[in-house]
């Protein structure tokens, strides 16, 4: 059986700089930048020009560099992570970077996604005498590369990723190179810039913006890049799908300062709230946003309904991710601390609410209640995107179907559950014509979870084989 997955959660974001003297302190800051990709753990690898040296922890980027020694981490090179566990416990052996010492060389890895078939490659990798250290989908790779004592280069690294089934974007980091590299598909973000003349790679463009670094290009799906002293080279690993980038990368994981696959987050965000707008439009008073995500949203559905955009909800930014609680109980309890009406503003409103996405509708309903609770005479929930009505197996840690409101309840029974007055979807095509960019085969969305089309060939989870297109 599937391992039981909680809800909307990010993934993991990766950072990495080759050639710049202070590598390991701005590691640090694009990975503060990243920090709302995870928040279990975050660690950095140094290659000090002789070893590879790591420090990594569990908990925020700040907790676990509060009393970190960076003259310890000294190199011009280095990777960092920071994880949300989508595969493997939240201990700190799963931590990554993961570091593998040898008597020969030493090797780092930080992901970002989800790797399908390592359950299975994990019970071959044993059979053949393998043995793990951790309960990471990460590790796998390490034994694939290292298996029969090879060489880690282009081709054992192109050989051992055609083994794969999932979704990824990898940094590897040897005594002498740094690889990164894509899935097929393209599914997770993996961009590269440069810093005078260090290159960095990054899962998102606003870690290059936290360190001063400029934009250079994306990671294309299938395409292995190898960055060293003499520069930067590309050989595609394998032939590109159609590129499917994550739908909820838009929606709601990325920061809305990042561009993804050319694109900018807040502003395909704020066109889907105007494609909203003329989907599902409504006699309201004001409309308002569901902060952080939703607002970008909001303001679009706002401007082209003609309504006045309000702040009828306030964040306490002390507060972390709800989702993040590790038991339903205190996610709920985290809507409470986390979120506040402004009365002044709502109170006698007819108010649309825009969110960005409802998985189980717990949430939403606290949301609404909280309105109504401060005196709005209607509370109208329209959603930014898609119904959410599968599990996701690329790297976000998802409901099961069970688990989902969408994927077991009518447009009419959703409203009810949530307490709200109506509630109205965007479409997959609304979702499109507000992200894409063309018909190029670098543009192109995975709506999984919304109308799970899988665009991997296989999905196999233990003894569990899903069917896709």
């Amino acid at each position: 059986m599937l391992a039981e997955i909680k809800s909307i959660n990010d993934e993991c974001g990766v950072f990495g700089i080759w050639g710049h003297e202070k590598a390991a302190e701005l590691t640090y800051y694009g990975l503060h930048s990243l920090q709302h990709r995870g928040q279990e753990g975050a660690g950095i690898v140094v290659n000090d020009g002789i070893e590879l040296n790591v420090h990594k922890g569990l908990g925020l980027v700040n907790d676990v560099f509060k009393d970190a020694k960076f003259d310890q981490l000294q190199g011009r090179v280095a990777i960092g992570h920071v994880r949300y566990s989508t595969q493997g416990e939240k201990v700190y052996e799963n931590v990554q970077p993961l570091l593998f010492r040898g008597q020969k060389a030493s090797i780092a890895l930080a992901h970002n996604g989800n790797i399908v078939n390592a359950y299975k490659l994990r019970g071959l990798l044993e059979e053949q005498g393998s043995i793990f250290q951790t309960s990471s989908d990460t590790e796998v790779l390490m034994h694939l590369l290292k298996r029969d004592g090879q060489d880690v280069n282009e081709e054992t690294i192109g050989n051992a990723l055609n083994q794969l089934v999932g979704a990824y974007a990898y940094l590897i980091l040897t005594e002498n190179k740094m690889f990164a590299a894509l899935d097929p598909t393209g599914i997770r973000p993996l961009s590269i810039g440069m810093l005078g003349n260090a290159y960095v790679v990054a899962s998102e463009t606003c870690a290059f913006d936290q360190i001063g670094a400029s934009f250079l290009r994306e990671v294309m799906p299938g395409e292995l890049i190898t960055i060293d002293d003499e520069g930067i080279k590309s050989i595609r690993f394998t032939a590109s799908n159609q590129r499917r980038m994550c739908a909820m990368e838009y929606v709601y994981l990325a920061r809305p300062d990042s561009n993804l696959n050319d694109v900018n987050v807040h502003a395909s965000r704020k066109q889907m709230g105007k494609e909203l707008a003329k989907e599902a439009p409504k006699d309201a008073d004001i409309v308002i946003g569901v902060p952080d995500s939703s607002i970008s949203s909001a303001i679009g559905y706002a401007e082209e309904s003609g309504l006045p955009y309000e702040m009828g909800i306030i964040k306490n930014r002390y507060v972390g991710r709800t989702f993040i609680q590790p038991s339903q109980e205190l996610r709920e309890q985290g809507v409470k601390m986390k979120l506040a009406p402004v009365r002044g503003i709502i109170e006698g409103k007819r108010v649309i609410m825009i969110d960005d996405s409802i998985v189980r509708g717990t949430t939403s309903k606290r949301i609404v209640q909280m309105l109504k609770d401060a005196g709005a005479k209607e509370v109208h929930v329209r959603i930014a995107a898609p119904p959410i009505q599968n599990p996701c197996y690329y790297g976000i840690d998802m409901s099961t179907r069970d688990e989902l409101i969408a994927a077991n309840h009518n447009i009419d029974e959703i409203a009810e559950i949530i307490g709200a007055d109506s509630i109205a979807y965007l479409s997959e095509e609304g979702l499109e014509r507000a992200v894409l960019k063309g018909d190029s085969l670098n543009q192109g969305l995975c709506m999984a979870c919304m109308n799970g089309k899988y665009p991997v060939k296989e999905i196999v989870e233990k003894e569990v084989v899903y069917s896709s297109y």
